[in-house]
């Protein structure tokens, strides 16, 4: 379940929150494409990402959709408080977790804003299989 995610009568019988179509349309480049942008101008350098990674952090991202709000929504990882302790980098003075956080949330609006193109292309009869044709409403 979302972090931060209060039960609404109107969520009932939605604990998917359509993460499997979402993964799919990450997988078809929405990730890619969130991450590509992301690189261009996040303050992190190649060591900072690379130690993100060895923490697996990047994976542990949860989009979902959030079916009281009818949008996208996102929970960036939080970032270990043993972390620098367990992946030192050179230049671990000049960056803090709350840095890294904050990077990690720029990451996860990127993702989403490709993802939300994604769905607004389904508006145009894309081939992404994501609307109420496929799902019906959302009245649960």
């Amino acid at each position: 379940m979302p972090r931060e995610f209060e039960w609404q009568e109107e969520t009932l019988g939605a604990e998917d929150f359509y993460r499997g179509d979402i993964e799919d349309l990450l997988q078809d480049g929405a990730w890619q494409e969130g991450f590509n942008e992301w690189v261009e101008y996040t303050t992190l350098d190649e060591e900072h990402v690379d130690s993100i990674n060895d923490q697996r952090l990047f994976q542990a991202f949860d989009f979902y959709w959030d079916p009281s709000e009818d949008r996208l929504r996102f929970d960036a990882p939080r970032v270990p408080d043993e972390w620098q302790q367990e992946h030192p980098i050179e230049s671990r003075d000049s960056i803090t977790r709350s840095l890294i956080a904050g990077e990690l949330a720029d990451l996860g609006h990127a993702v989403l804003e490709v993802l939300e193109g994604y769905l607004d292309r389904n508006d145009e009869d894309s081939d992404y299989g994501w609307g109420a044709d496929t799902y019906g409403t959302r009245d649960e």
